[in-house]
């Protein structure tokens, strides 16, 4: 890769596109050079907070026969991530594609099938590895801290889904259900902590409060707002979702915990300043209890107010960023494989259909 700025094209300039935008707008040595979407508001939107002169397309295959770029970042509807990234992987540019890597188990595999064959690396965006006190935990984690995992319990206690264009993520067969779409994250973390495969999954789940009764396009809106999900993992390691998405009042929007036989250490997140009660950033923290002292020892994690301002994700998506620019720049693999993607796809499909069927479901 040539030692000058870093071009990148993004395809999907709704609010995780331009989220992306804004991030990549604070690294250095790299700007958006093109933006694709074949909707014409979001498209005008994005273009307007980026520089002048950015090629714009409606058809993201436009966008890749005209060139002018180094590198591609998908963040268009979970339904669309098929066909978009068979077309990016075809082009041979480095490409980070948002979670989940697609809808269906059937199109990761399809999709994994074509990378075998792609001339250049493709990286998930699993934000939440790169959450700071998210970060912390897992290296405390992996420096056995913890001593022998045992159990990993996440909490997410947040707002409901926003609004989206067209209305997509109102609907299961678009997003591939909220175990899919909202928690793939999640499910990543765990396989991440665990060290290990899922070798069952079972859920507890139902739309209870948002959208219901609510029909889009003569529709009705199906998908989950709340559930408690177990898996299990062939190494022995026992861990837990509970999620709730009508919690906005919630504190901490999500409480994650790795316990082993010697200690528990726990990273406390608040949700995006826009949705607090006063509009400020509040500090996240992580908490290592040991059993032996019985004396939790408590940190607070500080993030540059201005990569917090630049999304919703407690700065995640820029720290993800700049290895993945890293990456680009000198080489390397994606720390998040194609393989993470469709085994994060393949737990939260299983949820889904255990929420639907009150059934274990093995894997």
């Amino acid at each position: 890769m040539r030692a000058g700025t870093l071009r990148y094209a993004v395809i999907g300039t709704g609010m995780m596109g331009r989220e992306h935008m804004r991030n990549i707008a604070l690294l250095e040595g790299a700007e958006i050079a093109a933006l694709a979407d074949p909707n014409v508001d979001s498209l005008a939107q994005a273009a307007a907070g980026g520089r002048a002169g950015l090629a714009q397309y409606r058809d993201h295959r436009d966008l890749l026969s005209a060139g002018g770029f180094d590198c591609v970042v998908i963040a268009s509807p979970n339904d669309t991530h098929a066909a978009v990234l068979a077309d990016v992987l075809a082009a041979g540019k480095p490409v980070l594609v948002e979670k989940p890597l697609c809808a269906t188990l059937d199109d990761c595999r399809a999709i994994l099938r074509l990378a075998e064959k792609a001339a250049a690396p493709a990286w998930v965006a699993m934000e939440y590895r790169y959450m700071p006190p998210v970060e912390r935990l897992i290296d405390k984690v992996r420096a056995g801290e913890a001593g022998r995992l045992k159990m990993i319990a996440i909490r997410e206690h947040r707002f409901p889904f926003l609004q989206k264009i067209d209305d997509w993520n109102r609907f299961s067969v678009r997003t591939g259900g909220t175990l899919v779409e909202k928690c793939c994250h999640f499910f990543d973390l765990m396989r991440f902590m665990a060290g290990a495969e899922a070798r069952r999954v079972y859920a507890s789940g139902a739309m209870d409060v948002n959208f219901v009764g609510e029909t889009y396009g003569g529709r009705p809106a199906d998908i989950l707002d709340n559930a408690f999900v177990v898996v299990d993992f062939d190494n022995g390691v026992r861990a837990m979702l509970d999620l709730c998405m009508f919690a906005e009042g919630a504190y901490w929007q999500e409480q994650i915990a790795a316990t082993g036989d010697l200690a528990s250490i726990e990273a406390f997140v608040p949700g995006p300043a826009r949705f607090s009660p006063d509009g400020r950033e509040r500090l996240s923290e992580l908490v290592v209890s040991p059993r032996a002292t019985k004396q939790p020892v408590r940190e607070e994690i500080h993030v540059d107010p201005a990569i917090l301002a630049a999304g919703d994700h407690h700065g995640s998506t820029f720290f993800q960023h700049r290895k993945f620019l890293d990456m680009v720049r000198h080489g390397g693999t994606p720390e998040v494989t194609l393989d993470d993607g469709m085994r994060a796809v393949m737990i939260g499909q299983a949820a889904e259909e255990s929420a639907r069927t009150g059934s274990a479901i093995a894997l």
